[in-house]
């Protein structure tokens, strides 16, 4: 039977903490595209399931005792993601429509042309590397609305996928 009162505090601790993690993935994001600080950005983005297990922890001890289901601490996890993926592609589509002018894909398109060399070295046939180029160009027709869902949709399968062994982790039986 689902406790409506659970849930409220659940959904309502998840918003909380999502925000903290829209945060994170925003500081990630912009280390990446915007500061050439690429390292910096992939170590912010793995530390996802950290920030998200730390923040199970704390709802479990501060709300529930110390004691937290599977189901509940899988819940939570997921709630997570899905409010902190929301959060994040209002960001992007900032980001993208505002800021962005093409730089994005011109990155792309630059580092496609730069490793042209190296994929014709590894065998790789000229018609494959110009369907690369044709993907660019198709990436460069793509909206700014289009890429945030794209990127809210990544999200949203990642979150799925930690929030079972952050849930099987974060989980605390009643002995």
């Amino acid at each position: 039977m689902i406790n409506v009162a659970h849930l409220v505090q659940l959904k309502a601790f998840a918003r909380q903490d999502a925000l903290l993690l829209a945060l994170l993935w925003a500081a990630s994001f912009a280390c990446i595209v915007m500061l050439n600080a690429g390292l910096i950005g992939i170590i912010l983005a793995l530390a996802t399931p950290f920030l998200v297990g730390k923040r199970l922890a704390a709802f479990r001890t501060q709300a529930l005792y110390g004691v937290i289901s599977f189901r509940r601490a899988y819940a939570y996890s997921l709630y997570v993601f899905i409010y902190a993926s929301l959060v994040f592609a209002l960001v992007q589509y900032a980001y993208f429509q505002f800021l962005d002018s093409g730089a994005f894909v011109e990155s792309i398109a630059t580092t496609l042309k730069q490793m042209t060399p190296i994929y014709e070295q590894n065998g790789m046939s000229k018609a494959d590397i110009k369907s690369l180029n044709d993907q660019v160009e198709i990436m460069r027709l793509t909206t700014p609305v289009q890429w945030a869902f794209m990127f809210m949709m990544q999200n949203l399968f990642v979150g799925v996928a930690l929030s079972l062994p952050i849930a099987l982790i974060g989980k605390r039986n009643r002995y």
